[in-house]
């Protein structure tokens, strides 16, 4: 079983090798924020559960399920943010809450998710009424603000 960050390191694995060739300890721990040790120790987990190839000072190699579940989970990342955009959100919030939605919904609201974002990359005047609708509503923004505000008090 895969914990949330397993899926993180396999997905930028995946995502390095997809757009450099190869993924390298300290690419990985660079773009994860984390000490190259704690990438080491992933992934002699993510070897142990052939995910990944991994020799120390050799390299790193995806295997064919290591492969899968990064594109599956980069799949993931992208119709999150995709979904979210469609939503109007801000970018630097989109990038903030995909990595706190990605790992916590269940694979049936995924999927349901996947064919929203579809149906609206098939029918964009759908979104363009959607987009509408939601800018003639009131700003829910400062409901929920003024919501979380009060309950702190």
């Amino acid at each position: 079983m895969l914990t949330p960050s397993m899926e993180d390191y396999l997905e930028k694995i995946y995502e390095l090798m997809k757009d450099k060739g190869y993924a390298r300890v300290s690419d990985i721990a660079s773009s994860l924020a984390v000490q190259p040790s704690s990438v080491t120790k992933m992934l002699q987990k993510l070897d142990e559960q052939e995910y990944v190839t991994y020799e120390k000072y050799r390299g790193i190699v995806l295997t064919n399920s290591g492969e899968k579940m990064g594109r599956a989970m980069k799949e993931r990342h992208s119709m999150l943010e995709d979904l979210l955009r469609m939503l109007g959100i801000k970018e630097e919030t989109i990038r903030v809450d995909v990595e706190g939605i990605e790992h916590h919904v269940s694979p049936q609201t995924l999927a349901q998710l996947y064919h929203l974002v579809e149906f609206f990359q098939s029918y964009p005047d759908y979104l363009q009424a959607f987009a509408k609708y939601r800018q003639s509503q009131s700003p829910i923004s400062a409901v929920l603000e003024f919501e979380a505000h009060s309950e702190v008090e």
